[in-house]
């Protein structure tokens, strides 16, 4: 997970209002409308924190939106709960995720996910979370976030969660 890299002239940044939404196509409506309408206004209330993947021209490639939340002790596997407090728990919510359609396919959108998931194990040195959490747009994008690992909420057929412990393994490796 550590030193994720992208071509030569790419970075990541926080979304900010210069950055050109307007052409960013992943082919997922929700995905689209979420970094076009919604993303900045949820970062400047300070609900969320969306970071763009740019090219070597400023084009956004891909991005991804954190936040934080809480999840019901009732709602984790019984063997994650079981050495837990009862009561709301703090979760990372790693709440979109998309890449570009003129991009899909080149492994940019594994190495998205693992930047994001280095901002969640960085964060954790400031805020304490027992796993992160997401909600899938569509089953082949629960099959993706499955291939790395997530596995789904007891009851939530689309709500995936990774530990935090298996995190920090990711992290460490």
């Amino acid at each position: 997970m550590s030193g994720v890299r992208y071509p030569d002239g790419w970075r990541v940044e926080l979304l900010a209002k210069s950055h050109n939404r307007t052409r960013f196509q992943s082919g997922q409506d929700e995905v689209d409308a979420w970094l076009k309408k919604t993303a900045f206004q949820s970062q400047k209330k300070h609900l969320s924190s969306t970071k763009v993947l740019l090219d070597s021209e400023s084009h956004i490639v891909g991005y991804y939106t954190l936040a934080t939340s809480q999840v019901d002790f009732s709602d984790l596997p019984v063997e994650i709960a079981k050495s837990l407090p009862n009561r709301q728990l703090p979760v990372a919510v790693l709440a979109w995720l998309g890449i570009d359609q003129s991009f899909q396919g080149r492994g940019i959108g594994k190495r998205l996910l693992a930047t994001a998931l280095k901002d969640c194990y960085d964060a954790a040195e400031t805020f304490a979370f027992i796993a992160v959490i997401l909600d899938c747009v569509d089953a082949p994008s629960k099959a993706f976030y499955q291939h790395f690992d997530f596995a789904e909420l007891p009851g939530y057929p689309m709500r995936l969660y990774l530990t935090f412990k298996l995190l920090e393994k990711l992290a460490v490796d």
